[in-house]
């Protein structure tokens, strides 16, 4: 039940969003107001299956202001690093591209999700699968250091940094 009132909540609140100051004065008339909530109530009624409850932790703004500052310092500037680095080696030529395992030891999906996305964004990495009994995730990389391989799948830093740290403080 807690599910369904939040997805009706937040869809009610995006279809406020996206037609602000389609009413009166930059408000919204009666009628809109009325559609809206009819259209939140039926959205929340078919997908209220898709958000399981343990998603409703999202709900939190301190969680939102981790990804804030997730976003902000360490995913910024490894994309920056990462743009220099696939740069270079398109110049060069010097690459050594492979698929390594690594091991985050993340519980939740919504945890690997956002490592997955976070290492597909930065360039020269492409997350490429994921081992579902022991949630192992397969990464293909540009440049494939010897001394990463010696250490994989445990010691993942060398190909994601601190994304799984900050995937389980955010979504965990």
């Amino acid at each position: 039940m807690i599910a369904f009132l939040a997805t009706a909540f937040g869809t009610f609140l995006l279809y406020l969003l996206l037609t602000t100051a389609s009413g009166p004065l930059f408000l919204w008339s009666k009628e809109e107001l009325i559609i809206g909530a009819i259209f939140a109530l039926i959205v929340a009624a078919i997908v209220r299956k898709i958000f399981p409850a343990e998603n409703l932790r999202l709900l939190n703004p301190k969680r939102w202001f981790l990804l804030l500052a997730y976003i902000i310092w360490p995913f910024f500037p490894a994309m920056a690093k990462a743009n220099i680095d696939v740069a270079y080696r398109v110049i060069t030529g010097r690459i050594n591209p492979g698929i390594v395992k690594i091991s985050p030891k993340l519980k939740t999906d919504a945890g690997l999700t956002m490592l997955a996305n976070s290492i597909t964004l930065t360039p020269g990495t492409l997350s490429v699968d994921v081992d579902e009994e022991t949630n192992d995730l397969y990464v293909h990389w540009i440049n494939v250091k010897e001394e990463a391989l010696e250490k994989m799948p445990r010691d993942y830093k060398y190909i994601c940094g601190e994304f799984p740290d900050w995937a389980r403080r955010v979504m965990e």
